[in-house]
């Protein structure tokens, strides 16, 4: 019996666990004492251990000896990171326990915003021009040669938090003042305006085994600081737009040296039609996404991720047979503690989330026309009936 350590400082990865038990593993998960009272899928898992934490901040040097004691009785076979903010967490673990699986320097290419873009930027990847928010005298000559506006972003955070949009030199300096001695914890990109895309991916012997390629609608910078509502709509695999970003996509993990799991990755067309990689993670995407590539494919990325690193190279792995629908996905903040979404049920609707303070749902249909429809009518009607906004923080729980 396989024993699998999961890390997740968050409360997602149900289905991983779930289907890791099913395939009669081990299952013990280390998350934060914060979520204690959350509701974990208990019955999949033989064990949980918390770590103490400060706004899911996490003494790395507190998890290490939490763990070490753990394996002098358990015979850890499989780290896992359920969450972005846990793979530096688990490939340092790895590390130091000599577990096969993602090390330190590729966990830093998935995380590192700065990492991964000089690494596409070397293998002749489409970046916008960047820059590390360091040395002074490179950052006046990036700002006489790079038109304004700028992103600033945090190399390590993700989901949009921290992000800062600078239209001028005055904004940019105010900016890199205030960040203090966090300046080098940042780095510095040409905005690009445009359609942004993600795709989402299995991996398997660094073989891409599954991708399915989605076009957000409201980009998620303005959803998340603008207040919008967020959508996002699955593409007809067989246009030449999806073709595009797919090929793209394969020629990043490449890159980057994904072996094995599953990947995020974000990516924009400029007004001029030129395709530029943004930015990848090795997680299931956040925000109900792998809920929408179930809707549109059958494949539960959760699940078959679970597949793979119990495989781990071994037994060959089978994906699942893929269906070809459509599918879109509307999440927005919500007026309403319970949201009500009775009056949205046409029988194309799949999925209705349930959350307070919160609205969403996705639609599936095999017409790619009815999804536009409805994606249109429903994201004018969720404006009316639910949508709220509250200012985003500089980090998580902020």
């Amino acid at each position: 019996m396989l024993t699998i350590l999961c890390i997740s400082s968050f409360e997602k990865g149900f289905d991983f666990m779930r289907e890791a038990k099913a395939l009669d593993c081990r299952v013990i998960l280390l998350t934060s004492k914060s979520l204690g009272g959350a509701n974990w899928s208990r019955e999949s898992l033989d064990e949980i251990f918390y770590i103490p934490d400060k706004n899911k901040d996490w003494n790395m040097q507190d998890v290490i000896y939490g763990v070490s004691y753990l394996a002098r009785t358990e015979n850890i076979d499989r780290i896992v990171a359920l969450d972005d903010f846990d793979v530096e967490r688990a490939a340092s673990l790895r590390e130091h326990l000599r577990i096969a699986g993602m090390g330190d320097t590729t966990a830093r290419h998935f995380r590192d915003k700065l990492a991964m873009r000089m690494v596409a930027k070397e293998k002749g990847i489409p970046v916008p021009e960047f820059l590390h928010v360091l040395n002074h005298k490179k950052i006046k000559e990036f700002a006489e040669t790079v038109p304004f506006p700028y992103m600033i972003k945090p190399r390590l955070l993700a989901g949009s938090y921290g992000l800062k949009k600078v239209h001028n030199k005055e904004e940019m300096w105010d900016r890199i003042n205030h960040l203090g001695d966090e300046q080098s914890f940042f780095l510095m990109e040409r905005f690009v305006s445009g359609s942004i895309y993600h795709v989402d991916t299995i991996i398997n012997d660094k073989e891409v085994v599954f991708g399915l390629a989605s076009k957000y609608g409201t980009p998620p910078f303005e959803v998340a600081h603008d207040g919008r509502v967020f959508t996002s709509k699955t593409l007809d695999s067989k246009s030449d737009e999806a073709k595009e970003v797919l090929e793209l996509n394969k020629k990043v993990l490449k890159a980057l040296g994904l072996l094995r799991g599953v990947s995020h990755s974000e990516f924009i067309r400029d007004e001029n039609g030129k395709l530029f990689f943004l930015e990848t993670s090795a997680r299931v995407g956040g925000a109900n996404l792998s809920s929408l590539v179930e809707a549109a494919t059958g494949i539960n990325l959760w699940r078959e991720w679970a597949k793979i690193e119990i495989l781990n190279g071994g037994k060959e792995y089978k994906l699942p047979k893929v269906e070809n629908n459509f599918a879109a996905i509307l999440n927005s903040l919500s007026k309403q503690e319970w949201s009500n979404l009775d009056a949205y049920n046409d029988p194309e609707v799949w999925w209705r989330l349930k959350k307070e303070y919160h609205a969403g749902l996705i639609i599936k249909s095999s017409s790619e026309k009815r999804i536009e429809q409805l994606l249109d009518e429903y994201t004018k009607r969720f404006y009316n009936d639910f949508f709220a906004t509250a200012k985003m923080g500089e980090r998580p729980n902020d």
